[in-house]
């Protein structure tokens, strides 16, 4: 990436083979991800194309304290998880992830590869929990992340466990 570079070709993006990535707590979670903000130094937002096959996930089912995360369906079928409940999307539909929200996750239920743009804030701090996991990961700058059982968790104030 060059720090004077604002716009990247459409041939180029469709070229780009994309990274494949695996969610470090979910091993169905495998996705290909094309970051277009990487590539125009985009620091404060993640912006990316991402293709998901039948029958794995986008992520581990999540929530993000401090950061708004959205996805826009481009193709494909799926079934997005937004708190306790399920809902079809398909081509042009939008979901916005407000921080503090409800967890969320999608999974390619459909018989074609999903293909969505998936946009977020990248902030050097975040609290993200994983309710399905019970685990919290704590993300403060340039250290390593810390991934806690929900069990483990006290609250000052409250004195007690959440």
């Amino acid at each position: 990436m060059s720090s004077d570079r604002y716009l990247v070709r459409r041939d180029e993006i469709e070229a780009r083979e994309g990274l494949a990535k695996t969610h470090f707590l979910n091993g169905n979670a495998r996705r290909i991800n094309k970051s277009l903000g990487d590539m125009t130094g985009l620091t404060g937002i993640g912006f990316h194309i991402i293709e998901i096959e039948p029958g794995h996930d986008s992520t581990e089912h999540h929530a993000h304290h401090f950061e708004d995360e959205c996805v826009y369906v481009l193709s494909g079928t799926a079934t997005a998880f937004i708190g306790d409940d399920a809902h079809a999307i398909g081509p042009g539909d939008f979901i916005g992830y407000r921080k503090g929200g409800l967890a969320h996750s999608i999974t390619n239920t459909g018989n074609e590869t999903l293909r969505c743009i998936v946009v977020g804030e990248r902030g050097r701090h975040d609290i993200g929990d994983y309710p399905r996991l019970e685990k919290r990961v704590y993300r403060n700058g340039d250290l390593p992340w810390d991934l806690v059982d929900f069990k483990s968790i006290t609250h000052p104030q409250a004195g007690k466990k959440i």
